[in-house]
């Protein structure tokens, strides 16, 4: 195996509708440090005569208050240092004096202690693969009944179409698929989509066929790829409210049991079209995109490549941890302590990317943000230890979302990468 580590150099400032800014930098630009070494930021005060107080908080692997307090400041500048102990995150968070925290404009950074050591929190239950491999059977028990609507790709070198395809408990997956409009052989790109409940946007596949793929982007629902924005209102008021909690104590009954098979039909029916190149089938995906992209590598052997942004739902056991550590969406254990249901936790278990991450063979690119609430850093390089391919991380000085180009460094490198695999080429080194 070789391992990969690729250290953006993102020196950050965020300060939303805040008169001050301050700029945070750290003492590594990349945010990473080994165990027992100085954690260090630089704090400086866009305009140092601005008269605002700021409080500070810094949190091991971004949920345990280590030390809080006000941030005195001298000709504008002040520095925070910690020191930690074993391998794992600290989250940084600065506010304006009296603002709870959490709330209201912040100032955030993190930084990540010798990641690499970084393991789960639990064992992979033993009958994991046995487990999924009869749901697999499952699938494969019924037709996947492909139905193909063509429609305008707006662009005069591709050919679009919406499709429908049948999986279990009598759902049905819908996506759109567009390819270059010449006869050919492709490369296969399966886009998988972050969590919230939306239409598909045309350009996501359009764009890709344009450079060479065969595209498939499917709702991680069974609802219509292109409907008004009251029908998606709708479902996120009904039926699909909270649909990352349904089924949440029970394997059988989980929301994502569904979900993954999804994704795992969708390959299944990329691979099988005679367009197809026979070799190369890369899937990618944004957080709970990213998510349901670690699991499929996981899952189908003929992956032959995966690149993940800010991937959900990694470590969901990772509160319960003797040092314990943020989860994120979709809160698996805080559900469970709240209706005190340690069944919560186990169901979780066989839904954790963790727990696919090591049959993972295929070249990787994943990337965490170092402050992200949403897809914490620890949990994600819980997930990308177990990876056993190639490999590269590629933390950001980013939270959950792009703020101010906080997530370029992982576009530009995801180019780099998607353009090695539709090429055939060996991806560049960092």
């Amino acid at each position: 195996m070789k391992a990969i580590t690729f250290a953006s150099v993102v020196l950050i400032c965020l300060a939303a509708s805040v008169r001050a800014q301050i700029t945070i930098t750290p003492a590594h630009p990349a945010g990473v440090y080994a165990v027992g070494e100085k954690v260090s930021w630089t704090l400086t005060e866009r305009d140092p005569a601005d008269t605002a107080q700021y409080n500070f908080t810094l949190l091991r692997n971004g949920i345990t208050p280590m030390t809080s307090g006000p941030l005195q400041f001298l000709n504008g500048k002040t520095t925070l240092d910690a020191a930690f102990g074993y391998p794992g995150s600290l989250f940084l968070e600065i506010r304006p004096a009296g603002a709870a925290r959490g709330r209201g404009s912040r100032f955030l950074d993190g930084a990540l202690i010798d990641p690499a050591k970084i393991r789960p929190t639990l064992a992979r239950p033993g009958d994991f693969d046995a487990w999924w491999a009869a749901k697999i059977d499952q699938l494969h028990a019924i037709p996947a009944n492909p139905k193909l609507e063509t429609a305008d790709a707006g662009k005069p070198d591709v050919e679009y179409e919406k499709i429908t395809l049948d999986t279990i408990e009598s759902h049905h997956i819908h996506g759109q698929l567009a390819r270059p409009a010449k006869d050919g052989k492709y490369p296969a790109l399966l886009i998988l989509q972050w969590a919230g409940i939306y239409k598909l946007q045309k350009p996501a596949v359009v764009e890709r066929a344009r450079q060479g793929w065969l595209a498939l982007n499917i709702e991680p629902h069974d609802i219509e790829i292109d409907g008004d924005a009251a029908y998606y209102q709708g479902l996120s008021n009904g039926e699909l409210k909270d649909y990352y909690h349904q089924g949440n104590a029970d394997r059988e009954k989980s929301y994502f049991l569904r979900m993954y098979l999804s994704a795992y039909r969708a390959a299944e029916y990329l691979t099988s079209r005679a367009d197809w190149d026979g070799r190369t089938l890369v899937v990618t995906g944004t957080s709970m995109g990213g998510q349901q992209s670690l699991v499929l590598a996981g899952m189908y052997d003929k992956v032959s490549g995966v690149a993940v942004l800010v991937p959900s739902s990694c470590d969901a056991a990772g509160p319960t941890n003797g040092e314990p550590r943020a989860a994120g969406f979709p809160d698996w254990a805080a559900q469970s302590k709240q209706k005190n249901d340690p069944s919560i936790i186990e169901t979780s278990r066989y839904f954790d990317p963790v727990n696919f991450a090591s049959n993972i063979k295929c070249p990787a690119l994943v990337s965490m943000g170092l402050y992200d609430e949403t897809s914490p850093p620890v949990g994600v390089y819980a997930a990308f230890n177990q990876i056993q391919g190639i490999k590269e991380a590629l933390p950001l000085h980013s939270g959950h979302q792009d703020q101010g180009g906080s997530q370029r460094p992982y576009n530009t490198r995801a180019e780099q990468w998607l353009a090695a695999f539709r090429t055939g080429a060996t991806v560049p080194p960092p």
